[in-house]
């Protein structure tokens, strides 16, 4: 089993999730979260006064899954999320040593099992 983290902008979340979905990932959690790359500072005004953003707002899509479906999702992600401008984001692979279902207290073995016994 492998996690991927990617990074992306807000505005690209709804056509990644949807990209995900076709090929059957349907399972993952999406968190807000702010960062800085390459990505320009960016200037704001608040109240009249001019200020520095150097944290940039992004989503940040968290999924567990098989090591066959990890080069489909990265994939899917780069076609789904890329704009070709800086600030586009980062994917990052982990490997998962092992992972357990809260409901029935057993190990999920192929996190994948599931969604390819249902469609």
């Amino acid at each position: 089993m492998k996690k991927i983290d990617a990074i992306i902008r807000p505005e690209r979340l709804t056509d990644t999730i949807k990209g995900l979905k076709k090929i059957g990932i349907s399972g993952f959690t999406v968190s807000q979260v702010v960062g800085r790359g390459r990505q320009k500072d960016t200037q704001g005004v608040y109240r009249g006064k001019n200020y520095q953003v150097t944290l940039h707002p992004k989503v940040k899509l968290e999924i567990i899954l098989s090591d066959y479906m990890v080069e489909p999702t990265i994939k899917t992600i780069f076609e789904t999320a890329q704009t070709g401008e800086d600030g586009d984001g980062k994917i990052y692979v982990y490997p998962i040593l092992e992972a357990y279902n809260i409901r029935t207290g057993e190990p999920d073995i192929d996190i994948d099992d599931l969604m390819n016994k249902k469609g």
